[in-house]
């Protein structure tokens, strides 16, 4: 047990130094924390007063208590220490080299195996399954019942079942469904398994946000989210590749198309069965951290924070509806949230009918997929520009009009021309701009959502109002509309007007509520009670435009 006991007032900067002399891994006191940590000259004085003051028992437990009552004291800002800058840069670079490559494999194989569904289409499926008139897109449908459905309470048990280990059991999961795709007979046997493959991937797109909002800074969060979402458009370039290869085998009775499937979720259970020993589940339980950098990971995680969040580490912060509510109440989780249900549309009928829309303009089966692979080279690349400099100018709406604009217009010479050199040429700016929309429209609602669990509801709400889309988006091209789909196309045209609006509409009143708080505006939400359960409407928070 810690016992405290001091003979004079604890100042502010007291109070914020000692707090870092503490450390903010449970698991013990981090006495070989750097001095050079801080900046801040009470960190010396805050380090000899542990040394006077701290008491521990046999286990060496130690006990916070008195440390959170300095830190709730805290509402200056002005006044708080600062973390330097080259061990910042440490931080972030271990934080790039240990946790965002296995997020981008994840997010790789969970979009290769959601989609491999229309490269299967065009290699045999269809006829051998039968699947006439709208079953198809029926049987695509269903895959977000229920992934549509454990979107939120995914978020929330994050934490709980310890990120490093639930992440790598969704892919495990599914993997297993997706191989088990290759042996279906029936249409019956296509529903059920995609009903699963829905239910395994539900939860991993939230999760990953969340994940990665334990990590990194919200300025540094948009170019990560982008890292690992710009293996979407990859996933149809690489997927495309392998299929053409995998669709050209036929043995053991299987003509084909099920190899894509036996294939490709065969790798991905391995894969998740390798990611399991390496992810992290929260900084302070990186093992390739030293105690300094587990320190000052939690430290920058605060100040960032601004107010909102008053947890010495994310997981030390406790559940309560509370966090919910906010969650829900809040005019960027409803806007946002139905942005995202715009921006998603044209995505998901991009990923799922490429092949098909290809296929119609002349091309063979195996050419069409083959030329599935330059359009989402494109917009692998143009994710990568896009959520870089939003993130250097700290900015995400203007990047999402631009996008809408350029898809808008991608679409337009789809329908407008009949040449197919300028329909393909289409497909390029449609990936282009519609696929760097959705990592800034998920990052620019985390960044504007605080705490943990405030982030991890709205997040999953958003992606859960958001994917409700795809009931639109797998019949946007049907059988029926062949060869120029101009139902589907105008379609989402519709859905990215209704994000150029949404979008313009976020940039007005986020930059008006930010003026609002520098004058003073909402300084009265101090005095209303505990201010610890403020999180992103205290006064010193501002949202990112």
């Amino acid at each position: 047990m810690l016992t405290l006991s001091l003979n004079r007032p604890v100042s502010n900067q007291d109070g914020q130094a000692l707090l870092q002399a503490f450390g903010t891994d449970d698991r013990g006191s981090q006495d070989d924390a750097n001095p050079t940590l801080l900046s801040d000259p009470g960190f010396a004085r805050a380090q000899s007063i542990k040394m006077a003051v701290i008491e521990k028992d046999n286990l060496g437990d130690t006990k916070h208590e008195y440390v959170e009552d300095l830190e709730k004291t805290n509402t200056t800002w002005d006044d708080r220490p600062t973390l330097d800058p080259e061990l910042d840069k440490r931080i972030t670079r271990k934080f790039d080299r240990h946790v965002v490559p296995w997020l981008f494999g994840l997010w790789l194989l969970a979009f290769i195996d959601r989609s491999n569904v229309g490269n299967a289409k065009i290699s045999g499926l269809s006829q051998e399954l039968k699947l006439d008139g709208d079953k198809f897109n029926i049987a695509l449908a269903v895959f977000y019942i229920p992934y549509i459905l454990v979107d939120v309470p995914s978020n929330l048990v994050l934490k709980y079942f310890r990120a490093g280990y639930y992440l790598p059991s969704l892919i495990i999961g599914w993997g297993l469904v997706g191989m088990c795709m290759g042996f279906v007979k029936s249409y019956t046997g296509l529903i059920v398994t995609r009903f699963f493959l829905g239910l395994m991937e539900g939860g991993l797109l939230g999760g990953m946000i969340i994940y990665l909002a334990m990590f990194f800074r919200r300025h540094q969060l948009m170019f990560r989210i982008g890292l690992f979402y710009c293996a979407a458009p990859l996933s149809g370039a690489f997927g495309g590749l392998l299929a053409t290869g995998l669709a050209k085998i036929h043995t053991g009775g299987y003509n084909g198309w099920p190899f894509i499937f036996f294939v490709e979720g065969g790798f991905t259970v391995l894969f998740g069965i390798l990611t399991i020993f390496f992810l992290p589940h929260t900084p302070a339980e990186s093992k390739f951290l030293t105690e300094e950098e587990k320190a000052g990971a939690a430290l920058r995680m605060h100040l960032d924070s601004h107010g909102a969040d008053t947890a010495d580490e994310v997981k030390n912060e406790k559940f309560s509806w509370h966090w919910v509510r906010m969650a829900f109440l809040n005019w960027n989780t409803i806007l946002l949230s139905l942005n995202f249900f715009a921006i998603i549309t044209p995505i998901y009928s991009y990923s799922l009918f490429l092949p098909t829309i290809i296929k119609s303009l002349g091309y063979k089966a195996v050419h069409a997929q083959l030329l599935t692979v330059p359009p989402n080279v494109g917009a692998f690349l143009s994710v990568l520009l896009v959520t870089w400099l939003s993130d250097k100018y700290r900015m995400r709406g203007p990047f999402m009009l631009a996008g809408c604009v350029v898809a808008i217009a991608g679409y337009i010479m789809l329908i407008s021309n009949n040449h197919h050199t300028i329909q393909y040429g289409g497909t390029f700016l449609v990936a282009a701009g519609v696929f760097p929309c959705s990592p800034l429209v998920m990052g620019w609602l985390a960044d504007n959502l605080a705490p943990h669990y405030v982030r991890a509801t709205g997040t999953g709400a958003q992606i859960m109002i958001a994917n409700c889309a795809a009931f639109i988006a797998t019949f946007t091209y049907l059988a029926a509309d062949a060869p120029r789909y101009i139902t589907g196309h105008a379609i989402n045209i519709g859905m990215l007007c209704m994000a150029l609006t949404i979008t313009s509409w976020m940039l007005v009143y986020c930059s008006w509520e930010n003026k609002k708080r520098a004058k003073g505006g909402r300084d009265y939400r101090l005095a209303e009670g505990n201010e610890s359960m403020l999180g992103y409407k205290h006064p010193s928070f501002r949202y990112t435009l």
